[in-house]
């Protein structure tokens, strides 16, 4: 599909992920004139995601959400390891509560699910269509570009992804830097249910969610995860991209060889492997976002906006994604108000992300990634957690004392760094 270069939008949003069907849909349900340009044969069919989505924000948003949804299954058992070549430390948590806390899903599936949304309210989507740069007259974002076509419009809402290409041709922001990307590789490998629920100990709604570090990066910063479907397992690996030139192999033999490691190959045996994707994914939590996030006639959302937060274990975006695109269409009906899109007008769409949660979680950890970025995380205290236990739990007639047993197994980490690293973690995380 192409422009209806013939029709002025009241908005014009770029990018059909979580952050622009939400604001899209907000609007149009007001009443605005709405277009939405995907350069996806279909919204969400260019998202790249592990497959986790937090629902407090769905259950304000779309309280209908728990009937119609393409939820997976319900997370009920969070896990965390750490992985040698040989040997695992594991720690796990499970509830049996039947709160609807988090989910996992398809991000394309669920992202489809909010496209209908956006065009049962009123909006307009126009799919293939990438967007090369935005109309910029005298100083004021009017339009976006794609190729010869030229569509204008109010206000323009940026949602098109950490891949920053329109809002960079537009000289809006700098290149990315290779220290607040992390570089994502993902498998979904095909199961049968009966098949996950045994080998994962799960009921048929429940779901897992699954943390790995050490190994399956190699012992850079970075890590692993695993994601039950109903019917798939997803998993991946996340290698920050500063730490990249350290890899002894390439990422994509990376995601193979945790694959194929016993531990992870005996829950997958007899999968078959459905699809394969990457993608950049922001991990430096402010770091990651651009100068401004408003200006005259436009404002920036999603990951666009760098709201990815990565705390280690524990990763959120869909949740800020569709957060920032209800501030939006909050700031822009604001802005409608006053009967101006100017950068004083769409103004308070800060002043909104700062009352919200979204901005007072990414300054309460907004150190995060400094702490994350230590590589010995990822490799001294992954072997020293193994190497503890192995020596701990082999009986063989000698005596195991804790403190003995800890101190043979530290390796080259003095006590002085752990205790620094210690009150890092606890301070920042």
């Amino acid at each position: 599909m192409g422009f209806i270069v013939s029709q002025r939008f009241d908005v014009i949003v770029v990018g059909g992920g979580p952050s622009g069907l939400t604001a899209a849909q907000r609007l149009a349900s007001r009443g605005f004139k709405v277009l939405v340009v995907e350069r996806g044969r279909r919204p969400g069919s260019k998202n790249v995601y592990g497959g986790r989505i937090y629902a407090h924000v769905l259950d304000r948003l779309y309280p209908e959400y728990v009937k119609e949804a393409p939820v997976e299954r319900w997370v009920r058992k969070e896990r965390l390891t750490m992985l040698t070549k040989d040997s695992g430390v594991t720690v796990e948590f499970e509830a049996k509560s039947v709160e609807h806390k988090s989910f996992t899903a398809y991000l394309t599936n669920f992202t489809e699910w909010l496209s209908r949304k956006a065009e049962a309210a009123g909006a307009l989507i126009v799919t293939e269509t990438p967007v090369d740069s935005l109309v910029i007259r005298d100083g004021r974002v009017v339009g976006v570009r794609s190729g010869a076509d030229e569509v204008y419009g109010d206000v323009v809402i940026v949602a098109e992804g950490i891949n920053r290409l329109v809002l960079e041709s537009s000289g809006l922001t700098p290149k990315l830097q290779p220290s607040v990307v992390g570089l994502g590789v993902k498998e979904v490998i095909k199961l049968g249910r009966g098949e996950i629920n045994e080998r994962f100990n799960l009921d048929d709604d429940e779901g897992l969610a699954w943390a790995l570090a050490g190994y399956p990066t190699h012992y850079v910063p970075g890590g692993a995860f695993i994601y039950t479907n109903k019917d798939a397992i997803t998993l991946g690996i996340v290698v920050y991209l500063e730490h990249g030139a350290k890899l002894d192999v390439p990422v994509h033999e990376l995601i193979e060889e945790f694959r194929l490691h016993p531990f992870i190959s005996r829950l997958l045996k007899g999968g078959q492997l459905l699809e394969y994707s990457a993608h950049l994914t922001p991990i430096a939590g402010l770091g990651a976002m651009p100068d401004r996030l408003y200006g005259n006639g436009y404002l920036v959302v999603g990951d666009a906006a760098g709201f990815l937060l990565h705390l280690g274990v524990l990763i959120r975006g869909v949740d800020f994604a569709m957060e920032s695109g209800n501030l939006a269409a909050e700031a822009v009906v604001k802005a409608h108000d006053e009967g101006r899109y100017d950068e004083e007008a769409l103004s308070v769409y800060w002043r909104l992300l700062n009352e919200s949660f979204i901005l007072r979680e990414f300054r309460a950890f907004r150190n995060a990634h400094k702490v994350l970025n230590n590589p010995r995380l990822y490799s001294d205290y992954v072997m020293l957690m193994n190497s503890f236990m192995a020596r701990y739990f082999d009986v063989d007639g000698t005596p195991r004392r804790i403190w003995d047993t800890f101190m043979s197994s530290k390796g080259k980490l003095t006590l002085t760094d752990m205790a620094r690293d210690a009150l890092s973690l606890v301070m920042n995380l």
